[in-house]
């Protein structure tokens, strides 16, 4: 069983005589794998200072991985930037009607994509982008068939909630029926982008007009019984509250508790630029890391926690890995859009294995490379990269 003496620093903070009361209750509850109560969790983001929270978040985290920080070598296609939605936070969709700066590939564009890593060992592709209404159930039936009869092996991973509850409805199916259809032409998992803030306080004054929180939920669970994983984020750091956070958490907390198809939470932090919500600062790096650090402690039926490191930054993704987090996603091995057109670090964001498993060995972990389903392909521990792999 594990014990304090097994992580010094929490032993210290747990007997520090000027520790709240409180907090040192929720402390010990993590040590003894407790479930916390969404009271435990509000009293965290008020009262938790960071030292006990980064803690508590690398014990937990030490107890699920050690010290392996996982990544994968991956690709995005971003199908479309137009959109029929209008999110008061998003910086990278143009309207459906006022489209002129706007891009929509055709199918034979996004396999030409598909096609330029024919010889390179990426094992999956990630498919979102905005909700295009001429974009619909057959085109991208036809679009997921053709990627797996190119390249059987290569790992399909597409579609946020808000993208496919459009889809479903223009359709006429119901959510199990619209699952299916996309299961059986081959898609496989799907990313967990559109959760936004599930709370209806929030949510009617940064996405009134998409999925609410429920259509969100179903269909992942949806995806869920059809035996496909799934991953959840969660947008912080702009009107919500520590409430709207712990709600926003419990709901996916509950939900997997029913279905256990989830592998990933992913926080998303709020970029400022170029939106409707230009005037809302933007999260500081402590906030980020209690974030995450909350995160760890409260979700703790999810196997990974995920920081985006295009939408961090390198340098804060690096530090996340002391605070719970255990993913940094993967290579990106393209120009992803959606998150340098909201302000991010990341102008170019594209990292070579070498790059990313540096940046994991520098903050004292293992690098594994795995593929979408968390299966371990590679440890990069004791690889030595050159000069030139590192610069590239």
């Amino acid at each position: 069983m594990t014990t304090t003496n097994d992580f010094p620093a929490v032993d210290t903070l747990l007997q520090d005589a000027r520790l709240d009361k409180e907090l040192k209750i929720i402390g010990e509850k993590v040590l003894a794998s407790e479930r916390l109560t969404p009271e435990d969790g509000l009293l965290l983001f008020e009262k938790g200072e960071l030292g006990l929270l980064g803690a508590l978040a690398n014990m937990v985290r030490v107890r699920k991985h050690g010290d392996k920080t996982f990544f994968n070598r991956n690709f995005h296609i971003e199908p479309t930037n137009v959109c029929v939605f209008t999110c008061k936070f998003c910086s990278y969709s143009r309207l459906y009607k006022n489209r002129e700066d706007g891009w929509e590939l055709s199918i034979e564009e996004m396999l030409d994509i598909v096609k330029k890593y024919d010889n390179q060992p990426v094992t999956e592709v990630h498919i979102v982008g905005g909700v295009h209404p001429k974009m619909n159930m057959d085109y991208f039936c036809e679009l997921i068939e053709k990627i797996k009869k190119h390249r059987p092996n290569l790992h399909l991973k597409g579609f946020t909630a808000v993208e496919l509850d459009y889809m479903f409805r223009k359709a006429k199916l119901t959510v199990e029926e619209g699952m299916r259809r996309l299961n059986q032409a081959g898609l496989q998992s799907l990313p967990g982008g559109g959760a936004e803030i599930f709370h209806p306080d929030i949510r009617a004054q940064i996405a009134h007009d998409k999925v609410d929180a429920d259509g969100w939920l179903a269909i992942h669970k949806a995806a869920h019984q059809l035996n496909m994983h799934t991953n959840a984020t969660m947008l912080y750091g702009h009107i919500e509250k520590y409430e709207h956070r712990i709600d926003h958490m419990e709901r996916l907390r509950s939900l997997q508790d029913e279905t256990h198809g989830f592998q990933t939470f992913i926080p998303l932090k709020f970029r400022n630029k170029d939106n409707e919500m230009s005037h809302v600062p933007e999260a500081s790096i402590i906030e980020d890391l209690k974030l995450y650090s909350v995160a760890r402690l409260y979700m703790d039926n999810f196997p990974h926690l995920k920081a985006y490191w295009p939408m961090l930054g390198r340098n804060t993704a690096q530090l996340t890995l002391s605070f719970g987090v255990n993913d940094l996603d993967g290579t990106i091995d393209d120009t992803t859009k959606i998150y340098s057109m909201a302000g991010s670090e990341e102008q170019t964001p594209a990292m070579n294995t070498a790059q990313l498993a540096m940046l994991i060995k520098q903050a004292g972990r293992r690098p594994v490379e795995r593929d979408t389903l968390y299966n371990e392909i590679r440890d990069y521990t004791d690889v030595e990269f050159t000069e030139e792999e590192l610069a590239s």
